[in-house]
């Protein structure tokens, strides 16, 4: 782990787009921008913005430096495999995809109490942990979406686990269905650095509504800069990811990481009053990872309409429902389309109950005439 040069990396699952694909001329200029600040630490998967995210790592990154200027993270994820003789070869094809000869970490992917039993089943640590020991990656991990109970078992039963990756932000920090602390103190407890995912909470923790945002304007800095220093601020923390999707969002975490400082006394007490306000909010606690539309037979984009559900419960105007009617929805994909086939759920790391939670959006914005 000694090339990693600072605590703040480059998730690249939400690229900028144009239409169905990757931005490649605004993601060099991210890439750039993050190395000339000196950072170095990428973070990809194979399933990433409909497997476009490795490719576009090629074509940014590893076709354009040197090896050694970067670290590389990416994942094995359990739909990419049926059997333990496919995860060689599905490896391999990542490396290819990626344009690398090795990844510095490989993580097992979404790792929870279901996912964990499936991995098990397939061997899939032991043969990672071989792929190892050939040195086709440097350091083993995980990221995981589940109780800290889980988490425990896992890090027993597996020592060999170097690093884990958790979702952890100020909003999660004490939520029961997230346990972001709880976790955190399991990896404290078995000396395992932590990767952090979603310190901005799917970008909600940078959109505040105004009286949130006023306690932290108080303070000095954005909001998705106190987000990321929220995150930063723990020890044990070996990386803050941010999934940038523009370069002004890589420009402003920059000046937020360059030199990073810690939150001070009146700094936590702001983000402790910005929680309660978002609390009180009762918010769809979506990420946008986008999991849950792959799999949806009625092509629901179903972040989009949670989304679209909390600004209209944070501000209450017109916009939301012309939004959801005339953009969003204008050419079918409606909440109340769902089929209630459940795919959506046994996908979603946040575990939401999102068949009930659309059954909402469809009440809120298609009313009946």
């Amino acid at each position: 782990m000694e090339k990693i040069k600072k605590n703040f990396g480059f998730g690249c699952m939400r690229l900028p787009m144009k239409g169905e694909e990757v931005d490649i001329a605004q993601t060099c200029e991210m890439v750039d921008a993050f190395l000339e600040a000196a950072f170095n630490y990428f973070d990809t998967a194979h399933g990433y913005l409909n497997t476009k995210s490795e490719t576009a790592l090629k074509a940014c990154l590893t076709s354009r430096y040197e090896r050694e200027r970067y670290i590389l993270t990416d994942k094995l994820t359990n739909f990419y495999f049926k059997k333990q003789e496919d995860i060689r070869p599905f490896f391999e094809s990542q490396l290819a995809a990626c344009g690398v000869d090795y990844f510095d970490f490989y993580l097992m992917h979404a790792q929870g109490e279901e996912n964990f039993a499936y991995f098990k089943k397939h061997r899939a640590y032991e043969t990672a942990l071989e792929l190892k020991a050939e040195g086709k990656f440097r350091h083993f991990g995980i990221s995981f979406h589940d109780k800290a109970e889980v988490l425990e078992r896992i890090l027993s039963e597996y020592p060999q686990i170097e690093a884990v990756q958790i979702q952890f932000n100020y909003a999660d920090f004490e939520d029961p269905a997230i346990e972001s602390r709880k976790c955190y103190e399991v990896c404290l407890k078995h000396k395992k650095p932590v990767i952090v995912m979603e310190p901005v909470k799917g970008g909600t923790l940078a959109n505040l509504p105004e009286d949130a945002r006023s306690i932290l304007k108080e303070q000095g800095g954005t909001p998705a800069g106190f987000a990321l220093r929220f995150a930063a601020s723990f020890e044990g923390i070996m990386m803050v990811l941010s999934g940038m999707s523009s370069i002004e969002q890589m420009r402003e975490n920059i000046a937020t990481m360059r030199d990073f400082k810690p939150l001070s006394e009146s700094e936590h007490e702001a983000v402790n009053k910005v929680r309660d306000i978002f609390r009180s909010l009762k918010l769809i606690p979506c990420t946008a990872c986008r999991y849950c539309v792959d799999g949806c037979p009625q092509g629901i984009p179903i972040p989009e309409l949670f989304a679209c559900m909390n600004s209209k419960q944070q501000h209450g105007d017109w916009n939301s429902d012309y939004y959801y009617n005339q953009v969003l929805t204008a050419r079918g994909g409606k909440a109340s389309e769902c089929v209630k086939c459940g795919s959506c759920e046994s996908a979603c790391p946040q575990h939401l109950p999102i068949r009930e939670l659309l059954e909402r959006v469809a009440a809120t914005f298609e009313k009946q005439e």
